[in-house]
């Protein structure tokens, strides 16, 4: 089972979006998907039409009212452990000694049901993102080509180094992913430049798929379906399927 977590501390880059987009490809490729919503904002979770679910999201699980089965429920797109609007203060909420590891010790008890863990972690450097990158193998930071998304990686970069050293020495950047990007703009070109030196000196690459920017996204969103779904054909699609190539060779 490979745990991936889309991180960036800055909102608006488009995780939830490239979280949907990965999870709903790797379903189509016949495997077992958990994708899993650490943002209160609960994008993931409203695209992936979430029910009630009795009260039970990924706050529960964390916060060990319930287990992981117990509130995983299921989609047209494999398992989703939804979001919760309290987990806007889970910092003040989960102060126990450990918590840096309870959504991995809750994937311990799914291990063998899944092939693939999706996680959307939200737009802060919490314990949420924490307990991400501590239960992930990989991380993919998805980020626009502009100044403020360098600055916000490298924010980024000093949390997974701290994740490393104390909670999770096998977790690696798999890659930066540029979204809603403009092969025009020449603002985008420098950015890129900048973005493939950054890549660098964290030992990781720069996607050489980038995301376009397309209304297709939103209609999506509105609509309640992934991207794969609503729009098979459109060309930031076939920017997301290249992206599952690149960053899932294995698949």
């Amino acid at each position: 089972m490979k745990v991936v977590a889309i991180v960036n501390q800055k909102g608006g880059v488009g995780k939830s979006t490239t979280a949907a987009a990965l999870a709903g490809g790797l379903f189509l490729k016949g495997l077992r998907v958990l994708s899993i919503d650490l943002d209160a904002q609960g994008n993931l979770s409203h695209t992936m039409r979430a029910g009630p679910g009795k009260g039970k999201s990924v706050l529960s699980v964390l916060l060990q009212e319930a287990t992981i089965q117990e509130a995983v429920q299921s989609t047209p797109w494999g398992g989703l452990l939804p979001a919760s609007r309290s987990l806007s203060g889970v910092d003040a909420i989960l102060v126990d000694t450990g918590k840096e590891y309870r959504l991995r010790e809750a994937l311990e008890l799914v291990q063998g049901e899944y092939d693939y863990v999706i996680i959307d972690s939200p737009p802060a450097l919490g314990i949420a993102t924490v307990n991400a990158l501590t239960a992930a193998h990989t991380a993919i930071i998805p980020a626009q080509a502009d100044i403020y998304s360098l600055q916000g990686i490298e924010q980024l970069a000093g949390t997974i180094r701290t994740v490393k050293r104390y909670c999770n020495p096998g977790l690696s950047i798999d890659g930066i992913l540029l979204t809603r990007y403009s092969p025009r703009s020449i603002l985008s070109r420098e950015v890129q430049g900048l973005m493939e030196q950054l890549a660098g000196k964290l030992d990781t690459r720069l996607y050489q798929t980038a995301i376009r920017e397309a209304i297709a996204v939103k209609e999506a969103q509105i609509s309640r379906q992934s991207l794969l779904e609503y729009a098979p054909h459109a060309k930031v699609t076939e920017d997301y399927r290249a992206l599952l190539q690149e960053a899932f060779p294995e698949v």
